[in-house]
């Protein structure tokens, strides 16, 4: 499974002084375990947070434990290919990086590290708009990689405009527009903590934006309030206006929507519960597809994240409907472990495992 590493984790020992463990990395959880010792509480709490209870962000998780595989047997599996497209593009297997804010605070270098990594490994890398590396700055480190780029609406529009047109003179494939967070989800462990960026980070994206409203409270990086509450669907027709490249709609869960989101002309959707950190009590990501799929029919793609930890989570994706899947958290871990090489190292573990899988099944 590629370059099975050993990392040291140190841990307190209440006896003995510090203890040190030997512990291979050869499963995604290696990493999550590295990660929650070596990055600061207010940082593993961040990337780690689900809304309220967490029921929604624990059940991402669940849900693909309750899904089982039926293996036939006695078929010629010699040979096996993970290739497959998105929007017409090929790209090696059928697992990306979602759009998650931050990464510096993880890995020196940040989203230029994931960018590396994902051009390396010919995989789709959906660029957040909270980035702590520019747009400009991570094309200019994987000039070839294949991007997309994650867009919320701001009540300025302008603001939503000009990062639309800087991407896509960029060479940006397509935008991915997220509609569930018109109120940002409340995340108790962030509120406890207090956590801000620290001083020598900053949203990329918006440098020097808001800097004659340093007054205002900030939320995650940037001013409190500044996203739109009264987005809609019209908006939709909006953002086509000013764009060509293909709208990707990010944060649906029921069937009423993707028909609705069919109707009004979008590329794709991604089944998302933003990971459990918006609407606590709302369905599984993988529990939603098969009737998104369903509904959808095949005229649009259709893609899935959250909760996608093994080769077989992928896998069982795909048996659902999805046409790729999309990991969040697990490319922070792997950013945290050794920046763009522990990023290569998590995909190339969800791609062997779902070959494996695949051949298994």
């Amino acid at each position: 499974m590629g370059d099975q590493r050993v990392c040291r984790i140190v841990r307190p020992n209440s006896k003995e002084g510090v203890h040190c463990a030997e512990m291979a990395m050869v499963c995604l959880t290696d990493f999550e375990e590295y990660a929650k010792a070596h990055l600061s509480k207010a940082t593993w709490d961040y990337y780690a947070a689900g809304a309220d209870e967490c029921c929604t962000r624990d059940d991402n998780l669940l849900a693909y434990k309750r899904i089982r595989l039926r293996p036939r047997i006695l078929r010629d599996v010699s040979v096996s290919d993970t290739r497959t497209t998105v929007q017409g593009t090929e790209i090696g297997f059928p697992v990306g990086i979602a759009p998650t804010a931050f990464h510096c605070l993880a890995w020196h270098e940040g989203e230029v590290a994931t960018a590396r990594a994902t051009e390396a490994l010919n995989t789709c890398y959906i660029t957040s708009t909270y980035s702590t590396c520019s747009v400009e700055e991570i094309v200019a480190a994987a000039p070839s990689g294949y991007r997309w780029f994650q867009l919320y609406v701001y009540r300025e529009r302008r603001l939503s405009e000009q990062l639309v047109h800087r991407v896509e003179a960029l060479g940006y494939k397509a935008l991915v527009l997220t509609v569930d967070v018109p109120y940002t989800g409340k995340r108790r462990n962030d509120i406890r903590n207090q956590f801000r960026l620290p001083p020598h980070l900053k949203v990329k994206n918006f440098e020097g934006v808001f800097q004659q409203e340093a007054s205002v409270p900030e939320e995650y990086g940037i001013p409190a309030n500044t996203l739109d509450p009264s987005i809609s669907w019209k908006d939709i027709h909006w953002l086509q206006s000013i764009t060509r490249l293909p709208i990707i709609i990010k944060g649906i869960l029921t069937k009423e929507d993707a028909e609705v989101a069919v109707e009004h002309g979008v590329q794709g959707i991604i089944v998302s519960n933003h990971g459990g950190r918006q609407l606590d009590g709302g369905p599984a990501s993988i529990d939603a597809l098969a009737e998104i799929v369903e509904t959808v029919a095949g005229r649009i793609e259709v893609y899935v994240d959250g909760g996608i930890r093994t080769g077989s989570d992928v896998l069982k994706a795909l048996a659902l409907g999805a046409k790729c899947v999309f990991i969040g958290r697990p490319a922070v871990w792997g950013l945290a472990y050794k920046g763009e090489e522990g990023v290569r190292e998590v995909l190339q573990i969800l791609n062997d495992e779902f070959r494996l899988s695949m051949a298994l099944s």
